[in-house]
């Protein structure tokens, strides 16, 4: 072993591990360096994939041709579409995992991958000469040498446990905290805060009273994560449960609140606003006299059952007592409480939109570090950071993904852009082209792309290829056959459809909104003799022609939004721009602009205090 390697990625969480597996795929030989082998992948907080936006954002990591739903497919325990009774553009896929079998595959799936290495050791100090890392020296003292560094340390840099006013040192519990490399980035300029995140306690499952729950079963349908017809659910399938809090847990949960880090001034740092701990729910929601719980289990062989919605870093006896007066929870038994955990992000304004840093040639950031919050998150932008930094060695051009693109592009176009006063968490909402983002379409978005670049194989493009092929055919036949009204009108009448006045093409029926694909095969043998044609993926074909046609004047007018977007996407400013001398720019949009650099006129307009008239001002300014 001479240490010498392509590239080095820091750290074994999500976004570690898609980096580093993007990378080696791309043929640079790449080293992973995590502080222990058994937690690679590690699900730190509750053992679940995806969820409203992030779901999206796993089936794009897939399209591209990384892992993460592979991986979440094999260890999953349950499947749920989330936002079924809204439109396709909020459909979001969830799956639990088992949260062992979610490391073994991804420990599986590293250690089958071709010029990927796994190195045990801390990394303590980063190797930087004129402004352009060369490598890591590691707590064993050993220094290892690389083209391009991507740092994904997760909670680990400085961290800092809660467990109410007992503090303990740590980057993860019963892991230890990583330091130094904080302090090092400081004096090479880079500007950094700390974030805080928790998690519940872990409670026993038989000392829950599961007859005083309401039980949340999975989909029992095809839907799965992963495009790969190879891929399938292989565990147990299980349910989880929902239970409430209560006016007496809520007393209980207020006699501990002097004991509160995050209220008796011992938690400084920022938390998350969209995941908060079961004491900020009853001081900010005072007036609610009950908050949903949901137990989710731990795997198909653990008693470890997840409380979701009641993080805490209280002191343990006050969670035990509050936990004591839930429904279905009386005689609970805790594996352990639930803490908080104080970290060090750098502003991602500090980024590319390659994650590579600006102020390090060939150093990249990906996941917590940059200030997000979440598995798939942090996956999304490790995959990026690899590509890039893959890319970047091989002086090949950047590969960036635009906000019409992917929720990955939204994602860290925002961090790049808008920087972060609390941790990031994906919604719908903050995507304005989600009609065009579905979770049923990022293979069509992404994965031509990801072929054209070398990630995703030639078997994962020729599915595409060939369901496209299929969705077009089963498309142009609904658009080409006609149906009498004599033949139709009894059925539509069977089921309180308005019936026909003339006959009318498929493709018109399939536009209403009471009447499927295949419901309309029930009465149109030919049309059902073609969907039987479709072969296995025959679901997702049919899936996809449907969200074509019966959204397509959606889609149509997102799209001429995008192309009005693109022409400023189009106008590129250059990184020795001088706006602190165009003084017809407000004030506040020169500090910003001189700060983050934005490539682009259309990147210029999203950043936070950068006015329509700014925009104006720089358009004008680029006519001249």
């Amino acid at each position: 072993m001479d240490f010498k390697y392509d590239i080095i990625v820091v750290g074994a969480g999500h976004a570690g591990c898609e980096a580093a597996a993007a990378a080696a795929n791309l043929g640079s030989k790449t080293l992973l360096i995590t502080m222990d082998m058994n937690t690679i992948g590690q699900m730190s907080c509750n053992p679940a994939v995806g969820g409203i936006a992030k779901g999206q954002i796993v089936r794009e990591i897939d399209a591209l041709g990384g892992q993460m739903a592979q991986v979440t497919d094999r260890s999953a325990i349950q499947f749920r579409m989330l936002n079924r009774s809204k439109g396709p553009a909020m459909w979001s896929p969830r799956s639990q995992s088992d949260r062992k079998q979610f490391i073994k595959e991804w420990i599986n799936t590293l250690s089958t991958t071709n010029n990927l290495y796994i190195w045990q050791d801390v990394v303590t100090e980063l190797l930087v000469k004129n402004q352009q890392i060369y490598g890591v020296k590691t707590q064993l003292g050993i220094e290892m040498q690389a083209k391009a560094v991507i740092l994904t340390n997760g909670t680990f840099l400085n961290g800092l446990l809660h467990f109410g006013r007992a503090q303990i040192q740590g980057g993860r519990i019963s892991e230890q905290a990583s330091y130094g490399i904080t302090e090092q980035l400081v004096k090479l300029g880079f500007t950094t805060d700390r974030m805080k995140t928790g998690t519940p306690a872990r409670i026993d499952k038989r000392s829950i009273d599961f007859t005083a729950l309401i039980e949340q079963p999975g989909d029992d349908d095809w839907h799965q994560f992963s495009y790969l017809n190879t891929v399938h659910r292989q565990l147990k399938q299980m349910s989880c449960w929902i239970t409430y809090t209560n006016p007496y847990t809520h007393e209980e949960l207020r006699k501990g609140l002097p004991e509160s880090p995050l209220y008796n001034g011992q938690i400084k740092s920022i938390g998350p606003r969209y995941c908060p701990s079961i004491e900020t729910k009853i001081v900010t929601f005072a007036d609610k006299d009950a908050h949903q719980l949901f137990l989710e289990p731990e795997g198909v062989d653990s008693n470890e059952y997840y409380v979701n919605g009641f993080s805490s870093s209280l002191p343990w006896q006050v969670q035990l007592a509050a936990l004591k007066t839930v429904q279905g929870l009386e005689n609970v038994v805790m594996y352990r409480p639930g803490y908080a955990i104080e970290y060090n992000f750098f502003d991602p304004t500090q980024l590319q939109h390659t994650l590579e840093t600006k102020r390090i040639k060939n150093l990249f950031f990906a996941g917590q570090i940059n200030g997000t919050t979440g598995y798939e998150e942090a996956a999304g932008q490790g995959i990026i950071a690899g590509i890039n930094a893959h890319r970047n060695i091989n002086n090949e051009q950047p590969f960036t993904l635009a906000r019409n693109e992917s929720y990955i592009g939204v994602l860290i176009d925002d961090l790049v852009n808008k920087g972060v006063d609390e941790p990031y968490r994906m919604f719908t909402s903050r995507a304005e082209y989600r009609i065009l983002l579905r979770q049923d379409n990022a293979d069509e978005r992404l994965t031509e792309k990801a072929y054209q670049i070398g990630l995703a194989k030639a078997d994962r493009h020729n599915l595409f290829l060939a369901k496209q092929e299929k969705v077009n055919q089963l498309q142009q036949f609904l658009e080409n056959t006609k149906v009498r009204t004599e033949d139709i009108n009894p059925w539509l009448e069977a089921n309180d459809i308005s019936p026909l006045q003339h006959g009318c093409k498929l493709h018109d029926l399939v536009m209403r909104p009471q009447i499927t694909i295949e419901s309309l095969a029930e009465v149109t043998p030919t049309l059902r003799c073609l969907l039987d044609t479709l072969g296995d993926n025959q679901n997702e074909i049919i899936e996809s022609a449907e969200i074509n046609i019966k959204y397509a004047g959606y889609i149509d007018r997102e799209q001429v939004a995008v192309n009005k977007m693109q022409r400023l996407e189009q106008i590129y400013l250059s990184d020795n721009f001088d706006y602190q001398n165009i003084q017809s720019l407000s004030t506040e949009a020169r500090q910003k602009l001189t700060r983050i650099k934005p490539k682009t006129i259309g990147e210029a307009s999203r950043i936070p205090g950068v006015s329509p008239n700014d925009i104006s001002v720089l358009l004008v300014l680029m006519g001249r």
